[in-house]
């Protein structure tokens, strides 16, 4: 009988599982990589409740709470729905955050990361000579 090993641990054995990572919570925005890169979430947001009924995000980055919470305001394209309306709420379809903003773990990469900003590339802004 062949028992199939991941790296050094064989599937039947239960190796001790590593510590969670600690998350980058210093308040400060990360620059995005890429244009339309949904924002990092750069505050811890354990505990928080995300649910059909309740979303603590908006507490602090609903359009009328941002002035009083100092958090940046919700992009516009939250209030739009698939078909283009415009809604005086956030869009059911991006009510659920964590769908696609994340908080980030002080980590190393699982694999390298090669990706260089345009600017890197001798890409010039419009107008620049």
């Amino acid at each position: 009988m062949r028992i199939e090993t991941m790296g050094n641990v064989n599937f039947s054995e239960h190796p001790p599982a590593k510590p969670v990572p600690k998350w980058v919570v210093d308040d400060i925005r990360k620059m995005r990589a890429y244009p339309d890169q949904p924002p990092v979430i750069p505050h811890s947001i354990e505990g928080y409740q995300l649910s059909v009924n309740t979303n603590r995000c908006l507490s602090c980055h609903r359009r009328e709470f941002t002035e009083s919470s100092g958090a940046p305001m919700v992009s516009v394209t939250h209030y739009i729905t698939r078909e283009g309306q415009m809604l005086a709420d956030v869009s059911p379809r991006r009510y659920f955050c964590t769908a696609c903003h994340v908080p980030q773990a002080d980590t190393v990469p699982l694999i390298g990361n090669t990706f260089r900003d345009m600017s890197e590339m001798g890409v010039k802004h419009a107008g620049e000579n």
